[in-house]
């Protein structure tokens, strides 16, 4: 990747396989496979958990690959214990939808009642999918990342910590770590001329290849309530995003404060 453009966002490159994908190009080239890369690396989940049906009980699902109904499972001090044994796997509540079985989810991972999932999905350690809500395929959530209460996320990679807690919309976007999106926060991908985006940076205009394209926000960024970002809007570190805004489209520089 550009070192001067990954400068701008990132601090370092993302912990595990994903990092590969940010070791070359521009910082919106991860976009272009993580699909192919995904299904490339993600296991099936077992032949035993359900899926295209909404879930009857909550399970367990063990780093092993074990399906255990929660009812069976003794919980003491918040950890969970099979047949005497402590065992460590995500907790996926009753109603909610897996379709496809291209998924991982990582220990003390939680997707609660009613989120509908479409694979390939990567959901890392302690992150939460939240009620309702919608990955539309093509996600990677890095540990203790929030994906909340019917917000919808496609094609999209969260960084650790990343959060997107309520109502938000996340299409084609990257989020560094710690980035909190306000209740609310759209990153619109599409242009209504629907041809490549195309982005300027330090005076240079680069042609990203991408008809789809949201935003890359880089670490520790936030958005008020109900901003909206552009398609194609790159927000450089621990900038500000203010309540109401429409930010974008283009390169905001790091420490930027967007308040109109």
């Amino acid at each position: 990747m550009d070192d001067i453009l990954f400068d701008e966002f990132f601090s370092g490159l993302p912990e595990g396989r994903i990092s590969e994908l940010f070791k070359k190009g521009y910082p919106w080239e991860p976009l272009k496979v993580l699909k192919d890369f995904l299904f490339d690396t993600l296991p099936e989940l077992p032949k035993d958990f359900p899926v295209e049906t909404p879930l009857r009980e909550d399970l367990l699902l063990t780093l092993e690959g074990e399906v255990i109904p929660v009812r069976e499972l003794e919980v003491v001090d918040g950890e969970y214990f099979f047949k005497g044994e402590r065992v460590l796997g995500a907790l996926i509540k009753a109603s909610s939808y897996f379709s496809g079985r291209k998924f991982y989810l990582g220990a003390s991972a939680i997707v609660e009642p009613f989120a509908y999932l479409k694979e390939p999905v990567y959901i890392g350690d302690y992150a939460e999918v939240r009620h309702a809500a919608y990955l539309r395929g093509s996600v990677y959530v890095s540990s203790r990342a929030v994906i909340g209460h019917t917000t919808e996320v496609k094609n999209s990679i969260f960084l650790r910590e990343a959060k997107a807690a309520h109502f938000a919309y996340v299409g084609d976007s990257i989020l560094g770590r710690n980035v909190n999106l306000g209740a609310g926060t759209k990153l619109a991908n599409l242009k209504f001329h629907k041809r490549e985006i195309t982005v300027e940076i330090k005076g240079r205009v680069y042609k990203t290849g991408l008809k789809k394209f949201g935003a890359i926000l880089g670490d520790n960024v936030q958005t008020g309530c109900n901003a909206v970002l552009q398609p194609g809007t790159l927000v450089g570190q621990n900038s500000f995003i203010f309540p109401g805004v429409v930010a974008g489209p283009g390169f905001i520089p790091k420490g930027s404060k967007i308040k109109k």
